[in-house]
């Protein structure tokens, strides 16, 4: 996943709407101040005209929150056992492109009227239109946002997917550490690192460490604490990446990866490292922290899935495709012969795998991608 947040006041994107910075900045707040989510999911679905959103997370237990004029509708979905057995869920949850969807995504009006969970219990409720995004992470971890509108209204426009499209990014780097939380607030920097699960510290600006969890510390073959506290990744690629990255936080037009391969002495990929920003109230907790950086693991010999990759990375569903062929041995050009596509296409999604892996080279790409696997963290 590579997100730049923004630090001007909005961002343009395609449909002529706009996302502002503050909301976003919000977002990032949520990671680790939970009980904020329920405010940002209907400000969200205030911007696509929608009643509310929520936000579910699957690992071991099931955790969710809800906007409030939400909350007693979805209490009923998940005690009646209608979450267990919801056809849009299971829609949701696979599809391979990193984007929003909506009903007719899916379905034609005489399958939604036959459809049990829109016919039986969405629109009784007076709903029955949403837009909803499913993340699959490399910990377990399964998300899924939905954006609720009343049945009267409509369904969600493709302008207004869009819109929610522009805030996918964010929403899913810090839904993944709410969900690494449980949903819960930890009071204090140690024990809300130790909660995550995984190798975590918190920086400042300059990438001294503010605070760091065992597991991190434990990392001893990969981090060091240098001078002035200056966290050090003894893999130089990745410590260049980590410099870049903490710069590029507040600058929206950089396009240098927020995730990368972290690699060990014989150059072989062992972590990706994911950096996000600390933002408003979550800056309480961390002491003025400027940044998280937490590390997922690495391992394995097999061709990976095509949901991991993204998740991991943020590719697109073209990019994804042409790193999962390159883990798996092929060439460009079967790449290209096997998508039906032209060979310069392969090319210039290859760059964008580049972009974004921190890779130079297609072996490099292929040692990478064919190392991940589902994990619980280092």
């Amino acid at each position: 996943m590579t997100i730049a947040p923004v630090s001007v006041s909005e961002t343009n994107f395609a449909g002529g709407m706009t996302v502002d910075a503050a909301l976003i900045d919000r977002v990032y707040e949520c990671s680790v101040v939970p009980e904020l989510w329920p405010d940002i999911l209907d400000d969200v679905a205030g911007q696509v005209d929608a009643r509310g959103g929520l936000l579910f997370s699957a690992r071991r237990t099931l955790d969710w929150t809800a906007s409030k004029s939400l909350t007693d509708v979805f209490q009923t979905y998940v005690a009646d056992g209608w979450f267990a057995n919801c056809d849009r869920r299971v829609c949701i949850m696979s599809q391979a492109q990193p984007s929003f969807f909506v009903e007719h995504d899916f379905w034609s009006e005489s399958d939604l009227d036959r459809t049990p969970i829109y016919r039986d219990f969405f629109r009784p409720r007076g709903l029955g239109w949403s837009a909803g995004t499913g993340l699959k992470m490399p910990t377990g971890d399964n998300v899924v946002f939905s954006i609720e509108r009343d049945f009267e209204r409509g369904p969600i426009e493709r302008d207004y997917v869009d819109h929610l499209n522009a805030l996918r990014p964010h929403l899913a780097r810090s839904a993944f550490l709410t969900a690494r939380l449980g949903m819960q607030r930890i009071a204090g920097a140690t024990e809300t690192l130790t909660a995550i699960g995984l190798p975590a510290v918190a920086l400042d600006a300059g990438g001294a460490v503010v605070e760091a969890n065992e597991l991190a510390q434990g990392l001893t073959g990969h981090l060091r604490w240098g001078s002035q506290n200056q966290l050090v990744l003894t893999d130089k690629r990745a410590r260049q990446w980590l410099h870049d990255g903490l710069a590029a936080l507040g600058d929206p037009t950089a396009t240098v990866p927020s995730s990368f391969p972290v690699r060990n002495a014989d150059d072989v990929p062992e972590l990706v490292a994911h950096l996000l920003p600390v933002r408003r109230s979550a800056q309480d907790i961390f002491g003025g922290g400027f940044a998280l950086l937490f590390l997922t693991t690495l391992g394995g010999k097999r061709a990976p899935d095509a949901a991991l990759l993204r998740s991991l990375f943020d590719l697109t569903p073209a990019e994804a495709r042409v790193a999962a062929g390159l883990a798996e041995g092929q060439s460009l050009e079967e790449i290209a012969l096997a998508s039906g596509i032209a060979f310069e296409t392969v090319r210039k999604q290859l760059r964008g795998v580049f972009e974004k892996t921190g890779c130079n080279r297609q072996a490099e790409v292929a040692t990478l991608l064919a190392s991940v696997k589902v994990g619980e963290g280092a």
